[in-house]
């Protein structure tokens, strides 16, 4: 299994211009990302530790089972993304104002925590997520990230599905999927 390396961050970490604050690392966002979500989570988020789909994604019966724990990085994922696509600025609205198993507090993620779900070795058209990963409804597809671009101010980062992951650049005028998450879990709850 070809394993990637990640930084480890930890709440309170910023990220300017592609480079890690305070959290004693470089980040792996393009460079000029900007608006890359601070609270990642209240636990520290270790992307180095690859563990087996089967031990590393929880299905959480808190949230009606339909969030997944991602154990490497500690964040809490839609199961089942929404499978219509929306511009970024409703994408970004979609996920503040969602409820997913009883649960407020979602986000669009930073584009290392949506690569974070990326499994290079699983061939396109994908989806390249890990085998045995518990997620429904994936496309193999560009996905949102929160992370804005600052050379052209006219489009934020997407991550595709269908091509490995690799970071793409998406026009705000155009509609791609959304896959939400929730920071701030810690794995006992």
């Amino acid at each position: 299994m070809k394993r990637r390396r990640f930084p480890t961050v930890t709440m309170g970490a910023l990220v300017l211009g592609g480079l890690l604050v305070a959290g004693g690392g470089s980040a792996d966002a393009p460079a000029g990302a900007q608006g890359v979500p601070t609270e990642l989570s209240g636990v520290t988020q270790n992307l180095n530790n690859a563990l087996p789909a089967a031990q590393r994604f929880v299905i959480l019966p808190a949230f009606h089972s339909d969030a997944v724990l991602d154990k490497e990085t500690g964040l809490v994922w839609e199961k089942s993304p929404q499978t219509t696509t929306a511009r970024w600025s409703v994408a970004r609205r979609t996920c503040i104002e969602k409820t997913v198993g009883g649960q407020k507090g979602w986000r669009l993620p930073s584009m290392p925590e949506l690569s974070s779900l990326v499994d290079p070795s699983v061939a396109p058209p994908g989806p390249t997520l890990p085998p045995g990963h518990p997620f429904l409804a994936v496309q193999s597809a560009v996905y949102w990230t929160a992370a804005k671009v600052a050379e052209d101010p006219s489009g934020a980062w997407g991550v595709h599905f269908g091509l490995g992951g690799g970071a793409t650049f998406i026009n705000w005028a155009h509609s791609v999927q959304v896959w939400c998450v929730h920071g701030g879990m810690n794995a006992d709850r």
